[in-house]
């Protein structure tokens, strides 16, 4: 790798400005994304400032309705939560299904949701549950945070604090994972909530997460996996590559979706 310097900055306010002064500066935290890729000569930060030790950067608790997760908490952490499991089961759920457990025990939420990969699986639970994602400086709806693949409303040296998710009445995720990296081929993340029905698709588009307004319109009517055979699900704009063809991600989130349906009873 190239040479880079290492800040462990004792606030948030200290890493924003380790930030701001860096010639090219990255944060760390799980760093399951940015070590390899700097490993592989492909980004070279001049500096790396590590958020994992900052108070109030990870953890859980439920605030009346509401989960809040912080950022810098683990995929491992999410998954076995009492309070996640007893909120958002299906929350949960995603979690325990992410990469290995070694990748589970370092990957963080809130980098996951930073850096948007069109493959991940957090996406989907942020964008069909309504999420809040709160920064250092402000929140952002979910709906206006994801902008395209690994894009999103971060500005310059804004760093995510913690992720407010919105009890759903009920929940599920089912994916098809890559049997090598564990990635969603497809993910299709079902959440009946105040607003209607809400359901977010990861791993098919080019352009990232999305809702998937079909879907929603035919649960909103009937919340039940027959509703979901009926809905025309195209494939334009979906991924091909070595591992399956638009066409075929296009079947997979009809079956994901069924299958998060089904799983709810």
């Amino acid at each position: 790798m190239y040479p880079t310097k290492y800040h462990k900055p004792a606030s948030l306010e200290d890493a924003v400005a380790g930030l701001r002064s860096a010639e090219d500066g990255a944060l760390l935290a799980g760093g399951q994304t940015l070590l390899p890729t700097m490993k592989q000569h492909l980004a070279a930060p001049t500096d790396l400032i590590d958020i994992r030790g900052i108070d109030g950067m990870s953890g859980i608790r439920v605030e009346g309705d509401v989960l809040v997760i912080g950022a810098a908490t683990t995929h491992a952490e999410v998954a076995g939560s009492s309070d996640v499991q007893a909120a958002i089961p299906a929350l949960a759920q995603l979690a325990s299904g992410i990469g290995d457990a070694a990748v589970r025990h370092m990957g963080t939420i809130g980098g996951s949701v930073a850096n948007n990969d069109p493959v991940a699986d957090y996406p989907s639970a942020v964008l069909a549950l309504g999420a809040t994602i709160v920064t250092d400086r402000r929140e952002i709806a979910a709906e206006d945070y994801f902008q395209g693949m690994f894009m999103t409303a971060l500005e310059e040296a804004e760093i995510i604090r913690e992720l407010r998710f919105p009890k759903p009445r009920r929940a599920a995720y089912a994916k098809f994972p890559n049997p090598a990296s564990r990635y969603a081929l497809v993910g299709v993340f079902v959440a009946d909530t105040a607003a209607g029905a809400c359901v977010a698709v990861t791993g098919a588009s080019e352009s990232g997460v999305f809702r998937h307004e079909g879907l929603e319109a035919a649960l909103s009517g009937d919340f039940s996996a027959d509703a979901v055979d009926g809905v025309e699900i195209s494939s334009e704009g979906f991924m091909s590559d070595i591992h399956a063809d638009a066409d075929y991600r296009a079947n997979l989130v009809r079956v994901m979706a069924r299958r998060a349906v089904a799983a709810l009873g």
